[in-house]
């Protein structure tokens, strides 16, 4: 099934089996913790829905996303498990939270306050999952400053205490000194919690470099992303066999031969030096597939690399096919493939210069997504 565009310039191939199985991977290694499959931003632009209803199929147990209207969307979309919103819960907002019984997040003694009057006002019990900053210096509670005011929190009318969950900054770095020092932080709050009897039911601090590189981490809950589109984090030892989810594909527009001295592109930063077989691409910076790649990138023709001539423009990039002895069909891929030549999300990223988080969800919505797998209902 196809959602986005439809006029085939530009699309995006999500397995579905692949996000499924992926999910009963990591349900296997973070056992007896919970998988909480994290669908933010679109499900990573792999589009949340389809995601989220594959993960659970997998065997997550729980949904996470950034915003309210994520958290919405999944309700719309007849999707039942618990979705905890990872933004600070405004208090104006709070009948929203209740009505799709979402899990808010708290993150500070004020605005606890103040959604727990708005949760008496509507007559309605909101149930909230703390935050706790211990390092990532974004948001939360300070740890001591969590102990002192947990008995307060939980004896506000209107709020029921949940969850209680902090995020760890370094988890994917080389050297772990920093992860375990939240991790200390972390870990000494929850056994204060513990010797006054009041830990609450769940608590989760594992994202998904945690998750596969420092068992303790795991509590009762881990929080994976990245793992379930298929992605292994850096630093982290490739023994959880993850499959890539995303395929993106472009249609070959046009295929010339250019003779030497031609120079391509805005600003003529090529110039051929032979003549050039060049194909035109139907994609762009528009579509997602950034200027930066501009003379750095290489696509997948025939199942033969081939690298980009000049600046990507905003709708269309060229690309040398001169060594390519096979008639170029009529579809390049961007990102993914199959074999050693496929093109891999941290490789698309360092061309980029950035991450593979931001290769997904800067894929733009005009490029189609299409579902391979896709569960009914």
């Amino acid at each position: 099934m196809a959602h986005g565009g439809t006029d085939e310039r530009s699309w995006v191939e999500v397995d579905l089996a692949r996000i499924r199985a992926n999910a009963a991977a990591l349900v296997r290694v973070a056992a007896p913790a919970r998988l909480m499959a994290v669908v933010k931003a679109d499900g990573y632009g792999h589009g949340a829905v389809p995601v989220a209803r594959a993960a659970l199929a997998g065997g997550a147990s729980a949904l996470a996303v950034a915003t309210l209207t994520e958290g919405e969307a999944l309700r719309q979309a007849g999707i039942d498990a618990p979705i905890l919103v990872f933004a600070p819960a405004r208090p104006d907002l709070a009948r929203r939270y209740v009505a799709h019984r979402l899990l808010a997040t708290v993150v500070d003694w004020d605005q606890a306050q103040a959604l727990a009057q708005a949760a008496r006002e509507l007559g309605a019990e909101l149930t909230v999952h703390v935050k706790v900053d211990t390092g990532m210096g974004r948001l939360g509670f300070l740890p001591e400053e969590a102990l002192a005011r947990w008995e307060a929190l939980a004896a506000l009318e209107g709020l029921t205490l949940e969850g209680l969950y902090t995020h760890l900054a370094t988890a994917d770095e080389a050297e772990t000194a920093y992860v375990r020092l939240q991790w200390e932080r972390f870990q000494g709050l929850i056994d204060h919690l513990d010797a006054r009897g009041l830990r609450p039911p769940v608590v989760h601090g594992a994202n998904s470099a945690a998750l596969l590189r420092l068992p303790e981490t795991r509590l009762d809950l881990v929080r994976a992303g990245l793992a379930l589109y298929g992605i292994l984090p850096p630093n982290v030892p490739p023994r959880t066999r993850l499959q890539p989810a995303l395929t993106w594909k472009c249609r070959i527009t046009a295929v010339r031969t250019l003779p030497a001295g031609w120079g391509i592109s805005y600003g003529i930063e090529h110039v051929t030096w032979r003549p050039t077989r060049v194909a035109t691409l139907a994609v762009g910076y528009a579509d997602g597939y950034r200027r930066a790649l501009s003379g750095r990138a290489q696509v997948l023709i025939q199942g033969h690399r081939c690298p980009v001539l000049g600046r990507v423009t905003m709708d269309q990039v060229m690309v040398d096919i001169t060594d390519l002895e096979e008639d170029p069909g009529q579809e390049a891929i961007l990102l993914g493939g199959s074999g050693p030549l496929a093109i891999e999300a941290w490789e698309l990223a360092r061309w980029m210069g950035t991450i593979p988080y931001e290769v997904f969800t800067g894929i733009s919505p005009r490029v189609e997504r299409r579902y391979l797998g896709e569960l009914e209902g």
